[in-house]
């Protein structure tokens, strides 16, 4: 039996569209994992940095049979074959793979913290995991549904319909 995932997809260099629906595309031929759902195509302005382009999002739904860093490594293979430099926190990027929840393990490791650490303030993650899961409980902060309303102010635009 394995874990239900909720991976997030960011890119804003280059074509962020295709990046982004060509990196569902590896997502779903990911070892160990069983692909479920992709969300829609946001548009989002950039958290941070501001003075970059607006990012495309969206989120991912796996079942995942490897153990969590596993996955993580094969994130950080999959962002290395778009070409994802790590610079300075929140630059621009070709593409930026997230691992949000993996089923309900809560960790604080420095190389792997679950849920991600700030995935309950962002509407770029939420609006996406509302759009498959509107029930999903984030462990230790509550339902998506409620998080996303928390987040209102944030600008977020759905451009395209669910991309696999």
């Amino acid at each position: 039996m394995g874990q239900r995932c909720f991976i997030a997809l960011g890119a804003n260099l280059g074509d962020p569209v295709a990046t982004v629906k060509a990196a569902v595309l590896a997502l779903r031929e990911l070892p160990g994992t069983e692909f479920i759902v992709a969300s829609s195509l946001y548009r989002t302005a950039p958290v941070g940095l501001r003075h970059q382009p607006d990012f495309i999002n969206a989120v991912v739904e796996l079942i995942a049979v490897v153990p969590a860093p596993t996955l993580l490594e094969s994130l950080f293979e999959i962002e290395a074959r778009f070409g994802r430099q790590r610079s300075v926190k929140y630059a621009p990027r070709t593409l930026d793979l997230d691992l949000l929840l993996y089923g309900d393990e809560l960790s604080s490791d420095p190389y792997l913290t679950l849920p991600h650490p700030r995935l309950h303030e962002r509407a770029f993650v939420l609006a996406p995991m509302a759009e498959i899961e509107p029930r999903l409980i984030i462990p230790g902060r509550g339902s998506v549904a409620d998080l996303l309303l928390l987040c209102a102010d944030q600008q977020i635009e759905k451009i395209l319909p669910q991309v696999a």
